[in-house]
This record gives C-alpha cells, sequence and structure tokens, in this order.
C-alpha cells in the first residue's frame, strides 16, 4: 500500500521479533482486509438466516426488534476488551499467546484448544449451514438433489477443498476475496431489506416490539415449550450465535499492516456493522412475513416459506445466489482463522506434528499443512458426528451447540487474565489503541457476566447434552495437561529466550524471502 512505509513495515517486524517470532506470513492486509476478515466470518447472511428460527420460533417479533441488539451488545464486550490486548500483542493465534503472556503456559494451552476446538467446529458448522441453505434454494428445486449424509459430505467436501485451495495461493488471494465478501455482505443485506420491505404487505412496526411464546408446537418444535422469559433469552443466541468469529482479526494479525493500530479496530467495527446491517435486513424481513403465527409454525424453514410466499421468483434467487456466494466465502475467511490458529500453536510445539504444521511455504507464504489439517478435520467432524447419535439427536447436533461455548471460552480466558495482569510484571505496557484501565476492566468484567450468560442459556434443552460434552471436554484437558502436557509443552518464548531466538527468527525469514 502507498501509505505503509519502510518505517511501518520495520515496526512491525520489531513488535514480532519482541515476541520472539519470525515475519514468516507476508504482510499484505489492509486495515479494511483485517475487518472483511471478521466480517465474512460474522456473515449476517449465513447465521443471521440460517439461525433465524431460533429468534422467530421463540418470543416472536421481540426477538429480532428488542433481542437482536441486546445480542449484539453482548458479543460487543467481548470485542472491545480484545481489542485492547490485540493492540500489545499482534501475533497469529492471538488469544493463546495472550493467554500464555497475560497468565501462564497452562492457560495459554487451555485457551488455544478451547479456540481450535471452537473454530474447526464452527467451519464445519458454517459450510453445513451453506449446505442447507443451497438445498433449500436451488438443490432439490433445480438439481433434484435429496438430503443424504454422502450428498452432505461430497458438497461440504467440494466446498472446504476449494476454501483450502484459495487460503493455499497466498493470502493476497484471500484477502482480495474477502474484501469482496465484505462489500458483497453490505450490499446483499441492504437488497434484501429492499425487496423484503417492497413486499411487505403491510408495516406493522409493532410487531418488532411485541413478545410472544412460540415454544413448543406453536414454533415447529425449535424449543421445547418454556416460560416466556425464557424463549426470549434463549433467542439471544441467534445474535450471539452470529456475531463471533472476529478473533480473525487478530489471527491474521502478522499479515495485516500496521497490526497493533489496524487489527483492534477492525475487530470492533466488524461487530458494530454487522450488528446495524443484520438488525436492517432482519427487522425488514419481520415485516414482510405475512403472519407469524404461521411463521413460527414453519419452524427451521421460515425463512424460505416466507421468501416463496412474498417474493418474485427471479429475484429471490438472484439474492439467493448472492446470499449463497456470501456464505461460501463466509467459509473462506474461516479457514483462513482456524489455519492461522493452528500455524501459530504448532509454532510454539503445541500440537502433534507441530514441525510439519506450522511450515511455510516459501512460494505462497501461507502455512500450508496447517490450512488443509484444519479443512479436512472440519469435513471428518461432520462426516464423524453425523453417524452417531445419543438417542435421537445426532452428536453433530450436540457438539455444534458447544462449539459458541468454546469459542467464548477462549475469549474469556484473556480477558480474564488481564482484568487481574493490566499494570503488572505481566501487562505494563499497552499497544498503541488504548482504552485506559477503567474502560478495558469494565468490559472485561462484563465479558465475564456475559460468558455465564451464554453459557447457562448454551446448554438449555434441546441442548442440554452441551454441558455433559463442555464438562467431558475440561476433565479430558485436564487430563492430558497433568499427565502429559505439562512437562513438555514450553509455550511461547518469554523473557530471555526471546533473545535467545534471534538467530532462528533471522534464519526462517530468509528461508521465505522475506528482505
Amino acid at each position: 500500500m502507498s501509505d505503509y512505509t519502510d518505517t511501518d513495515k520495520k515496526q512491525d517486524m520489531q513488535v514480532l521479533h519482541s515476541m520472539g517470532y519470525a515475519q514468516e506470513l507476508e504482510r499484505r492486509m489492509s486495515q479494511f482486509s483485517n475487518f472483511a476478515v471478521s466480517f465474512s466470518i460474522i456473515c449476517i447472511l449465513s447465521g443471521g438466516i440460517n439461525s433465524l428460527a431460533q429468534a422467530t420460533a421463540g418470543a416472536g417479533g421481540a426477538a429480532i426488534g428488542i433481542g437482536w441488539p441486546v445480542g449484539c451488545f453482548i458479543s460487543l464486550v467481548f470485542a472491545v476488551a480484545m481489542a485492547q490486548i490485540s493492540s500489545a500483542y499482534p501475533t497469529a493465534g492471538g488469544l493463546y499467546h495472550w493467554g500464555s503472556i497475560l497468565g501462564n503456559r497452562f492457560t495459554g494451552w487451555l485457551t488455544a484448544w478451547f479456540n481450535l476446538l471452537g473454530l474447526v467446529t464452527v467451519l464445519g458448522a458454517i459450510n453445513v449451514g451453506t449446505y442447507y441453505f443451497f438445498m433449500g434454494s436451488f438443490g432439490a428445486t433445480y438439481f433434484g438433489l435429496e438430503d443424504t449424509t454422502l450428498t452432505r459430505i461430497v458438497f461440504l467436501s467440494i466446498i472446504t477443498g476449494l476454501q483450502a485451495l484459495v487460503n493455499h495461493m497466498g493470502i493476497g488471494l484471500t484477502a482480495k476475496l474477502t474484501d469482496f465478501s465484505g462489500y458483497l455482505i453490505f450490499v446483499t443485506s441492504i437488497l434484501l431489506a429492499i425487496v423484503c420491505l417492497l413486499a411487505a404487505d403491510s408495516f406493522e412496526i409493532g410487531r418488532l416490539f411485541t413478545f410472544s411464546n412460540y415454544s413448543g408446537d406453536a414454533g415447529g418444535g425449535v424449543w421445547p415449550e418454556t416460560s416466556g422469559t425464557w424463549v426470549f433469552l434463549l433467542g439471544l443466541l441467534l445474535p450471539i450465535y452470529t456475531i463471533t468469529g472476529y478473533d480473525a482479526s487478530a489471527h491474521t494479525s502478522e499479515e495485516t499492516l500496521k497490526a497493533a493500530h489496524s487489527v483492534p479496530r477492525a475487530m470492533i467495527s466488524s461487530v458494530l456493522w454487522s450488528a446495524l446491517f443484520g438488525y436492517i435486513m432482519l427487522c425488514s424481513f419481520v415485516l414482510m412475513i405475512p403472519n407469524m403465527d404461521e411463521a413460527a409454525g414453519q419452524g427451521w424453514n421460515v425463512f424460505f416459506w416466507a421468501m416463496d410466499a412474498q417474493v418474485n421468483p427471479a429475484i429471490k434467487d438472484l439474492l439467493y445466489l448472492a446470499i449463497f456466494i456470501s456464505q461460501w466465502l463466509c467459509g473462506l475467511a474461516t479457514v483462513t482463522s482456524v489455519s492461522r490458529m493452528i500455524f501459530a500453536f504448532s509454532r510454539d510445539g503445541g500440537l502433534p506434528a507441530s514441525k510439519a504444521l506450522s511450515k511455510v511455504s516459501p512460494a505462497y507464504r501461507t502455512p500450508v499443512a496447517a490450512i488443509w489439517t484444519g479443512s479436512i478435520l472440519s469435513v471428518l467432524f461432520v462426516w464423524g458426528s453425523s453417524l452417531v447419535s445419543i438417542g435421537e439427536t445426532p452428536v453433530y447436533t450436540i457438539v455444534v451447540s458447544c462449539t459458541v461455548i468454546f469459542l467464548f471460552f477462549s475469549f474469556a480466558i484473556p480477558i480474564t487474565l488481564g482484568l487481574f495482569a493490566w499494570g503488572t510484571s505481566k501487562w505494563d505496557k499497552m499497544g498503541p489503541f488504548d482504552l485506559g484501565q477503567g474502560v478495558f476492566k469494565l468490559f472485561a468484567v462484563l465479558s465475564i457476566i456475559a460468558m455465564i450468560l451464554i453459557f447457562v442459556l448454551g446448554i438449555q434443552p434441546p441442548n442440554d447434552w452441551a454441558l455433559y460434552i463442555t464438562v467431558g471436554f475440561l476433565v479430558l484437558t485436564g487430563i492430558i495437561w497433568f499427565g502429559f502436557e505439562k512437562r513438555r509443552f514450553r509455550g511461547p518464548p518469554i523473557g530471555d529466550e526471546v533473545a535467545r531466538r534471534q538467530a532462528e527468527i533471522a534464519a526462517a525469514e530468509r528461508a521465505v524471502g522475506e528482505t
């Protein structure tokens, strides 16, 4: 970029060197590109549409008109607190690094495993959502496809493979596509809102603030029958599930120009813009619905039911095509995020086959093994978990309900550590993006409260097995740490280890052609 000077580049590299790492990845991402990769993963056209029934089949219109802003604010408090830390420590796999420096080897290792498990499963869930959107919009109608496990896995293998291939070919191509994705999401969400408003029979604005209780059969069985208060709270999972993934801005820090300045601003703005455009789009959709009671009864099919009933078929298909492309690009950005986390954790020996997983291609300047490993694991996760059920519920559904719990846990750990580390020897120097002690600590406390709420909501029926999965994962993690990793895993370089790595850093940069 024309305004990225040699001095800026030197400063970015000095920050990285001071943390004991080489500039192996290529800095090609502007602040907008860093924003776009998080905005693309959040993708209001993916989670906002595919999980829409959590609101319409719950508390009805108020779940959007009131619930969406409340849920988005819950996500925002994490983003603000994380932004403060990301400015001080702008590295790939940032969460793992923060958890280690602000805490210790164990908290860093635990953060990495929560984040990795969340990212791999969320990549699978995003692409499964893309599959079901494709089936509802084009697959059955135009291609005569039937929803079978084989069809689903073949579809996932193809789209995930393409996402991995683009990532393999370099951050330059990936950034161009995620930049395009950012614009596409903006334009498509506004067009969808306009189409919905034009197709509405009338504008019942009060519908957006009317509380209903569609739990049980009235809502197509999306939520078990419960009280009106609980069904509204459960509806907050729609914005909370949708507005996540903004840690991608931190994961791509080492590929971002002026990262200490750009990453925190991009992270916060990705949440704010997603919240605003998502609110406009979803409120417009609710106003278009011909009858809220009928809409709730459609359950998970509410989006296609309303579009079929109200929108011209040709316009509808054009919107569907734009939404499908946006959802594929959402998966593309998620591959970027998960691969950088794998790369960063492996760079410090945190995973099996770490030497291979942390290797950067000199030709493409990307962590090729990490890209393909994360992508393959996501498909294997969907395949394996779809074949096994607990009772009548597929393990896939149970694990996906844990995904956001795992991700937000990985956000909450370094934030909580930062609350206590501020001003101590562990964190005595802030980055250029500095909220001040009072504001950071306020958002850190809010993040802890929000984490408790997310956990409580995330383990309610029909997702009550998520409690056992989460507890089981914690027990397994403890066994692995105390049985193996406590003696073996050294964590990121700290103190004198940073100085000892300087020769290795120079050699690693020469190996990939960094000058």
